[in-house]
């Protein structure tokens, strides 16, 4: 077989489903046994995946296979391009038909931060599934920290993803498309009747913005070190109602919040954080996705938030 000098062969299918087994799994031997295959075939696979494409892809060793940096970034490659090949039945099928014609079916997955996914998704996928009831989404809650739910988009495993914004720059991911939907205030939570809650401990929480209200934050001097920091903000929520102190949150993650938790403006000038989706450009123009961005840019949105 010729090949184009300068380019590697090209990975069948069954080899990309090899790499992502494996990754998942964290061997050859369980990957293998996901697959109906043997150790050995699993083996030789990767072996001639990196062969075609010119980079060591695990590190073997006695606890198992860990992907390299080469690795893990095949391996996003390997689950977006094995969930386009998924799509493109469907998509081909439909072609010409259009959305409206009721044909929007399969898959969905969608990864969102939790008070997002709690108060804001519910409403739209009830409104997809009246429009679309072939469509069977799978809601993924990520932590919006690190790479957050962008991160899982780019790695392949969402389609689509809520995440938080920054207000004016690129992609929390490159390469991802991304689209604002709306802008929400942070605001002071604090116990019910307390009459000086800006005195009160700070509850704070590991996946606050701060990349968000930092500027913000470094000018106030009443805003004392955190007392208690926790790992959910439902929990913090939930400490503060109990007179444990005060939180500074987004508006999003106080909807709902139970008896007792009152919330108090930071002022004419308050800290704010975008929120919208992220998806890849491939995936941005199939159907499923198509649909569900209609459904989020219909969202009627609560009190104190602001669309984009």
């Amino acid at each position: 077989m010729n090949h184009v000098p300068g380019h590697a062969p090209d990975l069948a299918p069954q080899e990309l489903r090899i790499l992502v087994a494996v990754e998942e799994e964290g061997s050859f031997t369980a990957a293998a046994a996901r697959l109906g295959t043997t150790q050995s075939a699993v083996s030789h696979a990767v072996r001639a995946c990196e062969r075609k494409l010119g980079a060591v892809l695990f590190d073997r060793g006695r606890n198992g296979a860990r992907p390299t940096d080469a690795g893990a970034r095949a391996v996003a490659y390997a689950r977006r391009i094995l969930r386009l090949l998924e799509a493109m039945g469907p998509e081909v099928r439909g072609a010409g038909a259009g959305d409206a014609a009721g044909e929007v079916a399969g898959p969905l997955r969608i990864a969102a931060f939790r008070s997002v996914a709690a108060h804001l998704l519910p409403p739209v996928l009830a409104r997809l599934a009246a429009r679309h009831p072939g469509l069977t989404p799978q809601v993924r809650i990520v932590r919006e920290i690190g790479r957050g739910t962008a991160g899982e988009v780019a790695d392949g495993r969402a389609d689509l993803g809520l995440a938080t914004l920054n207000t004016d720059g690129p992609p929390p991911v490159p390469g991802l498309v991304a689209v604002r939907l709306f802008e929400e205030e942070y605001a002071l939570a604090h116990p019910v009747g307390h009459p000086a809650p800006r005195g009160l401990p700070l509850v704070d929480w590991d996946e606050n913005c701060g990349s968000y209200t930092r500027s913000w934050w470094d000018r106030q001097d009443w805003i004392p070190p955190a007392t208690i920091n926790v790992e959910d903000d439902t929990v913090a929520v939930s400490l503060v109602s109990q007179g444990l102190g005060m939180a500074i949150m987004p508006r999003s993650a106080l909807l709902g919040a139970p008896p007792g938790l009152a919330v108090t403006g930071l002022g004419p000038q308050p800290p704010r954080r975008s929120v919208g989706y992220v998806t890849t450009p491939e995936l941005a123009g199939t159907a499923p996705v198509r649909a569900l961005i209609r459904e989020l840019r219909a969202l009627a949105l609560p009190e104190g938030l602001a669309a984009a």
